[in-house]
């Protein structure tokens, strides 16, 4: 059982990526900045880790880095999309004019 409160988001900017570092292993989510906005563009998690919940996790840190940067979200990563539908709360980082439903 991996134990997602003990790890921490890391920012790798040269790769322009959002880290999380599992069992020696890196799960990212690919991302672009332009001003006020972030674009979450794909999500990857190495396949021995597929199952864990290792993505929803690693998006939710992701959104919770996004909420206090105060940027404008726009989820082109189908699955960060997916993670918004079930998880409503988190529409309020999608920017304007986006709809994802």
């Amino acid at each position: 059982m991996i134990d997602f409160d003990q790890l921490d988001l890391h920012l790798n900017e040269d790769r322009k990526h959002y880290e999380l570092h599992v069992e020696g292993k890196v799960a990212f989510v690919e991302y672009i900045k332009a001003q006020q906005q972030i674009y979450l563009t794909h999500t990857e998690v190495p396949n021995s880790l597929e199952g864990n919940g290792v993505a929803s996790n690693l998006i939710l840190k992701v959104l919770k880095e996004v909420e206090i940067l105060d940027l404008q979200l726009v989820p082109l990563c189908p699955f960060v999309a997916s993670y918004i539908k079930r998880h409503p709360e988190w529409k309020k980082l999608v920017m304007r004019g986006i709809n994802i439903d």
